[in-house]
């Protein structure tokens, strides 16, 4: 959490919502006025299990920018292949498991970053975010949350700022649709994304197909924090609906929780949904300033159409930028940079 303790960046759902609003400050001062001695000697150590373009980037960069260094580790690419699992025969690759690795990373850093995607194959272990809890348990210095298998908060506290920045209303409809992908993947994202705009206190619509639905602990945690805020959630199938008045339209696939780890029954689903894919007719019935947010990488013209990517419409470049404003304000809080 981020606050007196400092231990750690893990969820928006920890910090209390005068927290987030004072992230969201400090990220906007520090883009506009620099810092660059204030984590000077510190170190940011990044460990990634899976792989990353704009989280590696934009925290070695947004690092940099505040005056401090970074050490990115790969587990087995560069590194010995890191076993997670607790209680496990160590008789296959691994050569190390991470209730070593990470204390003897911590001795050499201020700061860890752990990205660790969700396993895949079983939804209650996935929910529970076991691998990632498991790491930072043994974490003697503060962790930070770059994607496990249920949350994303430097993509929604980035994406918080952009909806700031774009002026989008606190109390507008954010839609949170579901899109075509060849492959089913994680609810890091959709989970962050439901909770953050509910946070913010927006009326968020989840549009997806009838067997993805999102996970009954994943609502239930949105729906808190639309409570404490004003804010709401509801699910539908219903595009037209969904989309009616949306100021924001927030596209992002993940799999399906009724066929979860069911590679074979995932693939036949996924055939015939093609039309998912957001062009610019889905616009149709929304606001006229509605933007398109997507957290990268997208899949060109099948997630959405080139259309649509290439108009104005799109927030997806000013997104990924904001992931280093809002990364420097974190590492600033839990390093104990100048106030």
């Amino acid at each position: 959490m981020i606050g007196a303790a400092l231990a750690g960046f893990h969820s928006l759902a920890d910090l209390r919502p005068e927290e987030v609003r004072d992230l969201l400050a400090l990220a906007s001062r520090l883009q506009r006025h620099p810092e660059p001695r204030a984590l000077a000697g510190k170190i940011l150590g990044l460990l990634f299990f899976d792989p990353s373009l704009r989280t590696l980037a934009s925290m070695q960069a947004g690092m940099a920018r505040l005056g401090g260094t970074s050490v990115v580790l790969t587990p087995g690419r560069g590194t010995w292949a890191l076993e997670t699992r607790t209680g496990v025969v160590m008789d296959g690759e691994a050569a190390e498991h991470v209730r070593e690795a990470i204390p003897v990373l911590a001795g050499y850093v201020d700061v860890l970053g752990i990205r660790a995607f969700a396993g895949g194959k079983d939804l209650a272990a996935d929910l529970a975010d076991a691998t990632f809890r498991a790491m930072v348990e043994v974490s003697p210095v503060p962790t930070i949350n770059l994607e496990s298998a249920l949350d994303h908060p430097c993509q929604a506290l980035g994406d918080w700022k952009t909806l700031d920045d774009l002026g989008v209303p606190e109390r507008g409809k954010l839609v949170l649709s579901w899109a075509h992908h060849p492959k089913p993947l994680p609810l890091a994202v959709p989970a962050a994304v439901v909770h953050s705009a509910a946070a913010r206190g927006m009326e968020v619509v989840v549009l997806r197909p009838e067997a993805y639905a999102l996970p009954a602990p994943v609502l239930a945690r949105a729906r808190e924090a639309a409570a404490c805020s004003g804010g709401s959630v509801v699910e539908t199938a219903d595009r037209a609906e969904a989309l009616s008045g949306a100021v924001a339209l927030y596209a992002k696939s993940w799999a399906s929780p009724a066929h979860y780890g069911d590679a074979a029954a995932e693939s036949a689903l996924r055939a015939g949904l093609a039309a998912w894919r957001v062009d610019l007719d889905w616009f149709s019935g929304a606001h006229p300033a509605c933007r398109f947010f997507h957290c990268l990488p997208v899949r060109r013209n099948v997630v959405v159409s080139d259309a649509v990517l290439d108009s104005p419409r799109s927030a997806v470049i000013p997104q990924a930028h904001n992931r280093m404003w809002a990364q420097m304000a974190v590492l600033h809080r839990l390093l104990g940079g100048p106030r």
